[in-house]
């Protein structure tokens, strides 16, 4: 029987292998407020799109047992004092990757959309967590 953490892996294996799949997200993420399109006004898309392929892989690494050390980075670097990326912007973040994830991977169910959450979130409130830090 496979762990929540590795059927997380192993759907993520069959929807980012789709190039498409990165940038649907954004196209879902960035339509879901004005505050969220903004931040990237200024961003170069091919390299945010590199940067969500790790920070997914991170938080699906660190749900698989590795150290926090790159969940602590994003966190940092996402913080109020860096890029002040504010908490509440991380549930329609995980809301748009569960609701691309339904469209690229060929075996989401919602059963897997509930654990993607539930493995994903230990991860998502310790970067949440460091905001004022």
């Amino acid at each position: 029987m496979s762990s929540n953490a590795d059927l997380v892996f192993q759907s993520y294996g069959r929807a980012c292998s789709q190039p498409e799949f990165f940038e649907r997200f954004y196209t879902i993420f960035m339509g879901k407020s004005d505050d969220i399109r903004a931040m990237f006004v200024n961003s170069k898309m091919e390299t945010q799109r590199g940067l969500l392929r790790g920070g997914i892989m991170w938080l699906i690494m660190h749900a698989r047992g590795m150290p926090d050390t790159k969940i602590r980075a994003l966190g940092e670097s996402h913080s109020k004092k860096n890029m002040d990326i504010h908490p509440m912007h991380y549930n329609d973040w995980l809301d748009a990757l569960i609701e691309t994830l339904e469209k690229f991977d060929p075996e989401y169910t919602l059963e897997l959309g509930q654990t993607w959450r539930a493995t994903l979130l230990p991860g998502i409130q310790m970067i949440q967590n460091m905001y004022h830090d």
